[in-house]
């Protein structure tokens, strides 16, 4: 079985989690797919990529292995929706423009979806929650950036197209109102990429459950629009023209969170 997350440790209090990045699949929702699911339209793509400037600033990083059509580690484990709007779930049945994810007939079984429950979503968030706990325990607090991308247009999810950078703090309860302030004021002092704190992605069950700001833990999760970084048609290909303008201010971003962090601390 492939491991369920590569993780790597860091020097600083800041943990990059990459929850949708993963290709890997089960046997079961492999022989499973619809043909439209096959090419997994809904993959993160190449985030790792996009964000491996991280590890020289000294960060840590985990990067969940597996398909979101197994299993989506950013969904609370009881299934409980996070929007009122539309939205796919712990075990998704839909791609994201509502097609079947599955040949009817052939979803898994709740057998094999409790063991990918067990195997892959609960070793994610252990090595999460715990690397969250030693870097609280070393530096007094903790940081996590959640990073996610999606397609620029999606008219079952949102209008017209997303913006390219997409904060979510939990409406600002998964952070220091200092670090949010500071990450919009960041993304405003530049003029190439448009962006919103809050709008159509308020943050996943990551964000929400661990962003913990009266306790020293804080979350917020960037859903970037792929076009900045990719092609969004299959075969997916990375744009390195496009990614080489959009990663200058992903790490000013990243700095930002670090340097008001310590402003609070």
């Amino acid at each position: 079985m492939t491991a369920p997350f590569n993780f790597s440790h860091g020097k600083l209090p800041i943990l990059i989690s990459i929850p949708h990045a993963g290709t890997a699949l089960t046997p079961d929702v492999e022989s499973a797919l619809s043909d439209a699911a096959k090419p997994l339209p809904d993959t993160d793509w190449h985030i790792p990529k996009l964000y491996d400037f991280v590890h020289a600033l000294g960060a840590s990083v985990i990067v969940g292995n597996y398909s979101r059509m197994v299993i989506d580690l950013n969904r609370p484990a009881d299934d409980k929706p996070l929007y009122t709007t539309a939205t796919t779930g712990l075990y998704p049945e839909t791609l994201f423009d509502g097609t079947p994810v599955f040949i009817p007939g052939k979803e898994p079984s709740p057998e094999q979806r409790k063991a990918a429950l067990d195997n892959i979503w609960q070793p994610y968030h252990q090595q999460l929650q715990s690397e969250l706990e030693r870097m609280k325990a070393e530096h007094g607090y903790a940081l996590l950036f959640d990073a996610h991308s999606i397609a620029s247009h999606i008219p079952r999810l949102f209008e017209g197209k997303l913006p390219d950078l997409n904060f979510g703090t939990n409406g600002g309860k998964s952070c220091d109102e200092l670090i949010e302030e500071h990450l919009v004021a960041c993304a405003a002092s530049q003029k190439q990429f448009s962006w919103v704190a809050n709008g159509r992605f308020k943050g996943g069950y990551i964000t929400r459950a661990y962003g913990q700001p009266a306790q020293g833990v804080h979350a917020v999760q960037l859903e970037l629009a792929q076009c900045n970084y990719m092609d969004e048609q299959a075969p997916f290909a990375w744009r390195s023209d496009r990614a080489e303008q959009l990663q200058p201010l992903l790490e000013q971003l990243i700095r930002s969170m670090l340097s008001s962090a310590q402003q609070i601390a």
